[in-house]
């Protein structure tokens, strides 16, 4: 089996990229549900919030740079498609097709980010 192409390799960075960035926000909407549903007649109430809060301020700090890494992604994505672009009719439609899928996700990503 051939080794995966660096177009394939910078393509799967990215959507696992995408998916760990949606995962964050998933976390976060958990959390500040559980922190509405706190019932405050709980004893641990109190101590229960303190750490949700503790958690929601871990993960909005996890934003910044999951940003930064899938710009930088993007960058070498778009490398890659276009050394794949000059390589002619070497290169796999396939895998460039799955790319610009990629892409196109992550810039509906990122521009949510923002």
């Amino acid at each position: 089996m051939a080794p995966p192409s660096q177009l394939l390799i910078a393509t799967s960075s990215l959507v696992r990229l995408v998916k760990e960035e949606f995962s964050y926000h998933k976390e976060l909407q958990g959390q500040l549900a559980r922190i509405e549903s706190l019932d405050e007649g709980d004893e641990n109430a109190e101590y229960i919030l303190k750490q949700e809060k503790k958690g929601i301020e871990e993960t909005k700090a996890m934003f910044p740079e999951l940003r930064d890494r899938i710009k930088a992604a993007m960058e070498r994505l778009d490398l890659q498609l276009e050394a794949a672009k000059e390589a002619g009719s070497n290169s796999n439609t396939e895998e460039i097709s799955k790319a610009k899928e990629a892409m196109a996700q992550a810039k509906i990503s990122y521009k949510e980010m923002a």
